[in-house]
């Protein structure tokens, strides 16, 4: 597959820094976050205080969801009157337009919705093509208006879906699934006031893939930590949501031990049609965990550029032989990309990663002969 050939509707600019302005004007949308994330937690406190009341808790359940939904109309309308004047004022405009919207959404308890237009702010200055890009990720966020404002016509897995992109809270529900969890990777990403890590696990016997994700103070790692290539027994249980892979841990059965088996893979082929699929039940999702199986690392058309490519297939009788995973350009700038290359030599590996419209990143490899997998975050 060429460059363009793993696509989403839209091309997401989240890695991309807003300039000195618009990191002064998201300060004060960041204290307005904590003010109001501050305010939610003296609430809840105030109301633990004493047996609980579901009364009182529906009904402060319902002014939420009375404050989401005038924000979410603002907010299309605010898409509208862009559209109305053209694209081309986003650019004149410049990030506070969209950092006073967000901050609308801040007032109106929708942080996901917030976090997303802050995201709009940076598209007008992220190089050629812009307008194309502003247009495709204001049109996922009309999807998600209208997916909240219409929320009692969908099927409850898409509802809780919508809830949680909005940004309600959610707590992990459904019956916990026991199994011998192999630990496929484990990374970090930092802000300046937070470090989330995120670690993948596999069943060795359901086959489901999950993510737990664990939180700590900025400049301090999160307590949760799996080695890679270990597994462990224990319980998990899923959020709610279409697609949902997030899971809470559960009661633990036996510490981790190294694992004597590595995940079954796909081929690049089957991985695409897993992310569409993906897709389908989540149309505002980044990326999806894969496991590609006998696969090499290929230089791509593009000087500079690799993908992942299928070492075996025959291209006249399997038009999906042809088909390849380009790397992702944050990939292509780490030193997991010449260990990448290194372990494979020309060889078939096993590689876990997750895959989505920039293309595939790459995260745990394991060499075609018995060995320890390889880390490459």
């Amino acid at each position: 597959m060429t460059q363009q050939g793993v696509r989403r509707p839209a091309d997401r600019v989240s890695a991309l820094t807003p300039d000195a302005a618009s990191r002064r004007t998201g300060s004060g949308l960041d204290e307005r976050v904590e003010e109001r994330t501050a305010k939610e937690r003296e609430e809840e406190k105030r109301a633990s205080g004493g047996p609980a009341d579901p009364e009182a808790a529906r009904r402060r359940a319902e002014r939420r969801e009375q404050r989401v939904t005038a924000g979410v109309t603002e907010l299309e309308q605010r898409l509208a009157d862009l559209l109305r004047g053209g694209l081309a004022s986003a650019e004149q405009e410049g990030y506070a337009l969209w950092d006073e919207t967000a901050a609308r959404m801040v007032d109106a308890q929708a942080p996901g919705l917030a976090a997303k237009t802050r995201e709009l702010g940076a598209i007008p200055a992220s190089g050629p093509g812009w307008p194309a890009r502003l247009l495709e990720e204001c049109a996922l966020l009309h999807l998600l208006a209208q997916g909240w404002l219409r929320r009692d016509r969908l099927p409850d897995a898409l509802a809780a879906t919508v809830r949680s992109r909005i940004g309600l809270p959610a707590s992990a529900d459904g019956p916990p699934l026991r199994d011998r969890w192999l630990v496929l990777a484990q990374y970090d990403t930092a802000d300046p006031k937070l470090t989330v890590r995120r670690i993948w696990l596999h069943g060795t016997d359901s086959g489901r893939t999950r993510l737990l994700l664990s939180y700590g103070a900025a400049g301090r790692a999160p307590e949760l930590s799996l080695p890679v290539g270990h597994t462990l027994e224990a319980d998990l249980t899923v959020f709610p949501g279409a697609g949902q892979l997030r899971a809470a841990l559960g009661e633990g059965y036996a510490p981790p031990a190294p694992a004597t088996t590595r995940p079954e893979g796909l081929s690049t082929a089957q991985a695409m049609a897993r992310y569409g699929d993906a897709l389908r039940e989540d149309p505002w999702l980044d990326t999806v965990p894969v496991t590609l199986e006998g696969v090499v690392p290929v230089p791509d058309e593009r000087p500079g550029t690799w993908q992942l490519a299928d070492a075996e297939g025959d291209s006249k009788t399997d038009p999906a032989a042809d088909a390849a995973l380009p790397l992702t350009p944050a990939f292509l700038a780490r030193p997991g990309l010449w260990r990448l290359i290194a372990l494979s030599g020309g060889t078939p590996l096993t590689v876990f990663g997750e895959l989505g419209h920039r293309g595939f990143t790459p995260l745990t490899a394991w060499p075609a002969h018995p060995g320890a997998p390889v880390t490459l975050h």
